[in-house]
């Protein structure tokens, strides 16, 4: 096929592609390009965090038949998922920036997308976005944004300056609900239709059951306790979260409550994945309060799917959140979660139901709750069963599909402008 080009602020921009017509999730009709799409993935790194793990979840089911998916990330020291992408035949890029706040790449990413023929770029981090907006231009590719986070936990500045470019965009979605009405409430929704897209898990890399509890044990060096949920007495109750250590996650307010758990049952344990800047004030924390001994520090880990069954309960002490991707993951797991009613957490866990939910920075209140979880296995595992079941209404492969559709809408949006 014969394409024409016009070279328009340094980009190539197609004027006539052959279109086929496809069906979206909604029964909307698109036309899609003859060959697939150039999409970009844009983040500020590929270490463990949840938009990385989200991000590449992505990845593993986007329809390579019709969209070519390429990775870029700024940070070259958060490379941790970087084989991984590139074990699915999808090309990674490091912008190489000294620090987050690094404007200097923006050169290297106008190339990028020139030389690789780039027709969409998704950013999934709030500073990153706004360069590659005022980088590509008004006539460079469609801009797809995913808001990971609520948009009045930004510093004043980020607001402002999303604000003064969220125009750009062709599409945003948010994480959840909550994030959505964030960014409304900003008056930036009303520029741009923002719309909720749960990225979700993928159910199908999740473990669960006896096995996978016997197995995660062993891995974290602990009691195997008996068959389902272990009682105090055996082994001892496991209580676990995963995330970095940072003020948001509020690890502090966590240990704080287990050590009020541990002084009443004595062979109590919590596990902490994750690392981050906070990490040491962590670890003097946990001695101060005499629990040293009951807290395992894992340090990042890169079997956390692995892990998470090792659990008699999850919990997330967080003191705001957009969706995080690590409950639905102990959920997916069976396992019991606790979390603070912050964020996107309230659209998924139904308090008394599928989990119970406290209030953020409350060690007292959360507590209470992991203290009746633990001595209380029948409804444990109520919870845990319940957790399970509505994980599954966030499978992955699903989002995936709504989000072929926006990048098609996108594609008209930015060929439009």
């Amino acid at each position: 096929m014969t394409r024409r080009w016009r070279l328009v602020g340094g980009f190539r921009r197609r004027r006539a592609t052959r279109l086929s017509p496809v069906v979206g999730t909604a029964g909307e009709t698109f036309d899609q390009p003859s060959e697939p799409v150039g999409v970009l993935m844009l983040t500020k790194g590929l270490g463990r965090g949840g938009t990385e793990r989200l991000v590449t979840g992505t990845l593993r089911h986007i329809d390579r038949t019709k969209f070519r998916v390429e990775v870029a990330y700024l940070l070259p020291w958060k490379d941790a998922f970087v084989e991984q992408v590139r074990a699915e035949g999808i090309p990674v890029h490091c912008l190489d920036a000294p620090r987050a706040t690094s404007v200097g790449w923006a050169r290297r990413l106008r190339r990028l997308v020139r030389e690789r023929n780039l027709e969409i770029v998704h950013t999934h981090a709030p500073l990153p976005a706004v360069v590659a907006r005022l980088a590509l231009g008004l006539n460079g590719p469609a801009i797809v944004h995913t808001e990971h986070n609520l948009w009045d936990r930004y510093r004043r500045p980020t607001r402002w300056a999303n604000a003064l470019t969220y125009r750009r965009n062709a599409a945003v979605m948010a994480v959840s609900g909550g994030v959505a009405e964030s960014i409304r409430a900003s008056g930036s929704g009303s520029v741009v239709p923002v719309e909720v897209v749960v990225h979700g898990i993928d159910i199908a890399t999740m473990h669960h059951g006896d096995l996978a509890r016997s197995h995660a044990r062993s891995l974290l060096d602990l009691p195997a306790g008996p068959d389902g949920p272990a009682g105090p007495g055996a082994g001892g109750p496991v209580i676990g979260t995963v995330g970095n250590f940072t003020a948001k996650k509020d690890q502090a307010c966590l240990l704080d409550a287990f050590a009020t758990v541990q002084a009443e049952w004595r062979d109590a344990r919590l596990v902490l994945v994750g690392t981050g800047p906070l990490e040491d004030s962590l670890r003097q924390r946990a001695d101060r309060l005499g629990i040293g001994d009951a807290v395992l520090f894992t340090g990042p880990r890169d079997d956390v799917f692995e892990l998470l069954p090792a659990f008699d309960v999850f919990v997330l002490s967080s003191r705001f959140e957009g969706l995080p991707i690590a409950l639905l993951e102990a959920m997916a797991s069976g396992v019991a979660p606790v979390a603070t009613r912050v964020g996107g957490i309230p659209e998924v866990i139904t308090d008394g139901v599928d989990g119970w939910l406290v209030e953020p920075g409350d060690p007292g209140e959360l507590a209470a709750s992991l203290t009746k979880l633990v001595a209380d296995p029948e409804t444990r595992g109520n919870l845990a069963n319940a957790a399970r079941k509505r994980a599954t209404d966030f499978d992955l492969a699903g989002a995936v599909l709504t989000i072929e559709d926006i990048y098609r809408r996108a594609l008209i949006v930015g060929r439009d402008r």
